[in-house]
């Protein structure tokens, strides 16, 4: 029997686990989802996973904690909801602010120069219909200026850009907020980076989307079910937005799954994304916003502080908030 069992972890990622792993925790480790692991009973009393490991409703009441390696736990609180409230669950909430705002700002800068379009005429040299747009003076609509979003504003500003946001909570006093119906009408990118709960699922769907300016850039580095891949095709067709660049998914395990192995599978979500991706003016990547040198260090000695400090006395430094 381990004391943890850590599932979703690539292989950069195992090796800075075990870099902080005292010799005395016994792990097991598979880069694997548990449901692509087939494991039929825990391994251990805590259960370490990302974002795509559907965790058995059987494994309930035979394991101590749950441990998500992500700074979202909308996956980890629907599980308890539905099983064993009283489980304890921990979550990462500081370590990759930095590097998905990065990966927002990456998004939408190779959009708006039209990057992938750029790389598919190097092969005849020719610059039709390569025109961009340049940041600086264009404005930035951040939905969701938590942790992450405040790190995009923080960007924005940097790059010379008229920076808006729409939050409930209104943190930052730096960051001009407006109603999200003031923010697309006015804005050039829009980048999605909230907390995923009930009742924000679907919020940029297709009518919504029709508010936007003509021509805007979406961006979502925050979970998928915020924006239907199908909504997206259709703001796209319309001309309504002129780029989408997505880093989560709808039913992303199952997508995953799917592309992992090679395999197709029924369901509209995942079509509708597969279409996306044949887009030329749409950048997809495999969630990944997280991935920096410095993030997976960082997500590395924390997740080891949070794994010490539940073998020890069985709760965790950063437990998921109250509801």
């Amino acid at each position: 029997m381990y004391d943890v069992s850590f599932y979703e972890a690539f292989d950069e990622e195992q090796k800075a686990l075990r870099h902080y792993l005292p010799s005395g925790i016994k792990a097991s480790f598979t880069d694997r989802t548990i449901q692509e692991q087939a494991d039929r009973h825990p391994q251990a009393p805590l259960i370490c996973i990302r974002t795509q490991s559907e965790i058995p409703p059987d494994w309930a009441p035979r394991i101590r904690g749950i441990l998500t390696r992500s700074t979202g736990f909308d996956h980890v609180r629907s599980y308890l909801e539905r099983n064993s409230p009283s489980l304890a669950a921990g979550y990462l909430p500081k370590y990759c602010a930095r590097a998905v705002a990065e990966q927002a700002m990456l998004l939408w800068t190779a959009l708006m120069r039209r990057l992938p379009i750029q790389l598919d005429h190097f092969s005849h040299f020719n610059r039709d219909g390569l025109s961009g747009r340049e940041c600086r003076n264009s404005t930035l609509l951040i939905v969701g200026v938590g942790s992450i979003g405040v790190e995009i504003a923080d960007i924005g500003r940097g790059l010379g850009m008229n920076v808006l946001g729409v939050d409930i909570v209104q943190r930052f006093p730096h960051v001009k907020y407006v109603s999200i119906e003031e923010g697309l009408a006015a804005a050039d990118i829009v980048t999605c980076s909230m907390n995923l709960t009930s009742l924000n699922r679907a919020y940029f769907d297709a009518a919504r989307l029709a508010t936007a300016k003509q021509g805007a850039v979406f961006v979502n580095i925050a979970r998928g079910e915020m924006a239907p891949a199908s909504d997206l095709l259709q703001a796209l067709d319309s001309g309504r937005l002129s780029g989408v660049g997505l880093d989560v998914y709808e039913n992303e395990s199952l997508l995953a799954g799917s592309l992992r192995a090679g395999q197709d599978v029924n369901d509209p979500s995942v079509t509708a994304l597969l279409q996306l991706a044949r887009r030329p003016n749409v950048i997809l990547t495999p969630h990944n916003a997280f991935n920096t040198i410095e993030a997976v260090d960082r997500k590395s000695a924390q997740t080891v502080e949070q794994i010490r400090k539940f073998l020890s006395d069985g709760t965790f430094v950063w437990p998921l908030p109250t509801a």
